[in-house]
């Protein structure tokens, strides 16, 4: 009898796996992965475990830079230049969308609308039905400014030259006060210089103006001043000239150079950008120099006045972005008109998305450098959304952040849909609702920095239960909530808060006690912590705003660490300070000591090889023969924070200062960093513990935490939560904006903002100890945490 042959399956078919093989990225030992497509594996593990280095620098990068391969190297010299990951096998790839927890907007003129489709949508849709008609959509942006001009053309008709006189305009929507920013600045003069000295006694007082640099020569040496005469006693035309001229080419010192008035050069410079984005003493001299206020003449709008004076159902376009988007969304459904109906349905179909995703409280008009990173995360997300594209690799960071336990189940959701559109997503998370709803997770371990880097458990969710790892034990882990709560020492009073939807506010937050504020996102918690308490005397903040660093700063030059080491080491030595600065005196002069030597190759992917004069320690080896306890400023550096804590606490290597920063570093869980890492390799949650142990030495009474479990291990919040509690034992208040339930079991007093978001929030809807929130069930809050502990 004939045996029938099984039909073979399409060759095609077989890729069904991503597989990483010898991947050795950062921390990564040579770790090998094979990842399910169209599934959601969640990768797990300890805070610097290697989860980000195998999810982003690895498999997401190469992704990344295969596709930039395909497009022609014209192309390619003007896109930024990816060097292949350290892995030897990276099979079965496909496109990777990352959707990361980076903020958005650096300039002051992003909104929500215009980083999202919706604000294009909508000047359409009013420059189609607004009465009166001013325009085109650009007459409806306050990017695009009106202006209008005429003058004589020459052209060639019928073989004769002839000339015409020509005019345009453009209409926009440009406030002509602000500019478009919606704020107008007023500067202080006596910020910017000390009018009692001449410019030659060193007047100038701006970052950036040292006596003798460009900046300052621009002003000395262009003829239009005196740089002897002090400057109370400048004419009104030297002041003019000195203070608000306008661009003016000329030549100073034989170099062509354009001069410009100090106010229009600092105002060019410094005020047009997002404050945000500044270094630090830029920002800090900002906030000295300038006051912020209201644009009288938009009102904030940011628009024209014909911008809006034009309207749809006695709507202008200000009105419809100021509106919670939630409101927009119906209003947008409520307009019935047959010749714009394909754009009323994708504009309705964007404002549902941002509903839907959890973020109906923002408006379109909340400028995007003030979106917390869960919310810039999630407003990246809505893109992808309704996209028609499948088998795509989405790539999402903590997705659940700033998340009430609430809204994690409408993230999970979101997840599941685009997995189940064909589609491939991994997702790097701590929380346990999370990981739940996982096909696949990839635990990462055993520890972190050095201590980790291995693939610890690789299964399902129930196999990773009994699998026996740090995440698996504590994977089930519930705090209790505690026996008895502090007493208070005093009382800090809030009155009236209406910042941004609080609703005339009056709190008192318990003093000398761990206070944790909590409500659904949006419901007002930053606004009342940030709007109404930071900024007060002896109140020491840390936000989840982004450490600014280059590849050359590390934890050593960050925390002030460099400082005494450095003293100790020349005072060991007898020889200067300066010597042991990577980045002055001791650098290595062939990478001037970046310890890489980067090769620009053009529209090809840039190589960075370590330096073979100093073998990546970048120093001059004459600095290496300098020794302090035995050991060279490079070997130093390479030590982690707990080795370090070690060598300077006693012995010949001794040094109090350095031993303090060090004992700050390891009580918030960073003894595995070591001291020259870049900071440009520490995960999220790295880089706020690294933030709050530099603020852990400041003079304050009063610490405010945002979200400080924010990238912790299930395993480290216990840490946290020990610190806090150090805290307060040592006499400091605590206030802390958190989700976390394991943190509000732990606080003393809870205030629980709600009851829901936007407009439906904003008020105090609960404050108590934490056990009456559990017996009262009363809010949102209280029905998950009750859950949490198991009342």
């Amino acid at each position: 009898m004939a045996t029938s042959k099984r039909p073979q399956a399409p060759a095609a078919d077989s890729h069904e796996l991503i597989r990483v093989h010898g991947a050795r990225e950062n921390n990564l030992k040579d770790v090998n992965v094979e990842l399910p497509k169209r599934r959601l594996t969640v990768f797990t593990g300890v805070s610097g475990s290697g989860k980000s280095s195998l999810v982003f620098s690895t498999i997401a990068a190469e992704s990344q830079r295969l596709i930039n391969e395909t497009y022609s190297a014209f192309l390619q010299g003007f896109m930024p230049t990816l060097a292949r990951p350290e892995v030897d096998v990276l099979d079965g790839l496909t496109t990777a969308i990352i959707v990361d927890q980076q903020r958005m907007g650096g300039d002051i003129r992003s909104t929500v609308g215009t980083a999202t489709d919706a604000n294009a949508m909508l000047r359409i849709l009013f420059s189609r039905l607004g009465k009166p008609h001013i325009g085109s959509p650009k007459a409806f942006s306050f990017n695009v400014a009106s202006i209008s001009g005429a003058g004589a053309v020459t052209l060639e008709r019928a073989g004769r030259t002839v000339k015409e006189r020509r005019s345009f305009s453009i209409t926009g929507g440009m406030c002509p006060r602000c500019e478009g920013r919606g704020s107008v600045n007023d500067i202080d003069l006596s910020q910017l210089y000390d009018d009692g000295k001449s410019l030659n006694e060193g007047a100038l007082t701006i970052p950036g103006y040292k006596a003798g640099g460009w900046n300052y020569r621009l002003y000395t040496s262009s003829g239009l001043v005196d740089p002897d005469k002090p400057i109370r006693k400048y004419t009104k035309k030297e002041l003019q000239d000195f203070l608000y001229r306008e661009p003016t080419r000329m030549k100073i010192e034989g170099i062509n150079m354009t001069y410009e008035g100090l106010v229009v050069r600092v105002q060019k410079s410094m005020l047009s950008k997002d404050k945000e984005s500044m270094q630090p003493h830029i920002r800090a001299f900002v906030e000295r120099a300038v006051t912020f206020t209201t644009c009288p003449e938009c009102e904030g709008t940011r628009l024209s006045a014909d911008a809006r004076s034009s309207k749809v159902k006695g709507i202008s376009i200000a009105d419809a972005c100021a509106m919670q988007i939630s409101d927009l969304a119906d209003w947008v459904k409520g307009l019935k008109e047959p010749s714009v109906t394909p754009l009323l349905t994708a504009l309705g179909h964007s404002l549902d998305s941002f509903v839907e995703i959890g973020l109906g409280y923002l408006s379109l008009d909340r400028s995007s450098s003030t979106l917390s990173g869960g919310e810039s995360q999630r407003v990246k997300m809505i893109r992808h959304l309704g996209s028609a594209l499948t088998d795509v690799t989405y790539v999402f960071d903590e997705p659940t952040i700033g998340l009430h336990p609430h809204d994690i189940q409408r993230m999970n959701d979101l997840l599941l849909r685009l997995r189940d559109k064909g589609n491939t997503v991994l997702v790097v998370e701590h929380k346990p609702e999370a990981i739940a709803i996982a096909d696949h997770v990839v635990d990462l371990g055993p520890g972190a920095g050095t201590a980790g880097g291995e693939v610890m458990f690789e299964g399902t969710v129930d196999g990773l239960r009994g699998s026996g790892t740090v995440t698996g034990r504590h994977l089930d882990d519930r705090a209790s909530l505690k026996p008895s709560v502090r007493t208070r020492s005093g009382m800090l009073e809030v009155r009236g808060a209406s910042t941004h939807n609080l609703r005339d506010v009056d709190v008192d937050i318990p003093l000398g006690v761990l206070v944790v504020v909590t409500g659904v996102a949006g419901s007002g918690k930053s606004s009342l912590i940030h709007g109404s308490v930071s900024g007060r005397d002896g109140v020491v903040s840390v936000d989840q705003a982004p450490i600014r660093g280059s590849r050359r700063s590390n934890p050593a030059t960050y925390t002030g660490l460099l400082e005494p080491i450095r003293k100790a080491f020349a005072k060991a030595n007898n020889v200067k300070p300066a010597l042991f600065s990577a980045n002055s005196e001791g650098a290595c002069p062939n990478c001037n000591g970046a310890g890489v030597v980067y090769t620009d190759l053009a529209m090809m992917a840039g190589v960075a090889t370590t330096c073979e004069e100093c073998e990546g320690k970048r120093y001059q080896a004459s600095v290496l023969e300098h020794h302090l306890g035995g050991r060279d400023i490079s070997e130093v550096l390479a030590m982690s924070v707990a080795e370090a804590g070690e060598f300077f606490g006693a012995g010949e290597a001794h040094t109090p200062a350095a031993h303090a920063i060090l004992d700050r570093l390891s009580d918030v869980g960073l003894g595995y960093l070591t001291l020259g890492q870049p900071l440009t390799t520490l995960s999220g949650g790295e880089r706020q513990r690294l933030k709050l142990a530099t603020h852990m030495a400041d003079k304050g009474g009063v610490y405010i935490l945002d979200e400080p479990t924010t990238g912790l291990h299930l395993a480290d919040v216990e840490q946290l939560l020990a610190l806090l509690d150090r805290l307060v034992d040592a006499g400091k208040s605590v206030i802390v904006i958190e989700h976390h339930q394991a943190v509000m079991a732990h606080a003393d007093w809870i205030i629980d903002l709600g009851p829901g978001a936007g407009h439906d929030g904003g008020r105090i809807v609960f404050e108590g100890p934490p056990d009456e929130l559990v017996a009262a069930r009363s809010t949102l809050t209280g029905e998950h945490l009750a859950a949490y502990v198991g009342s």
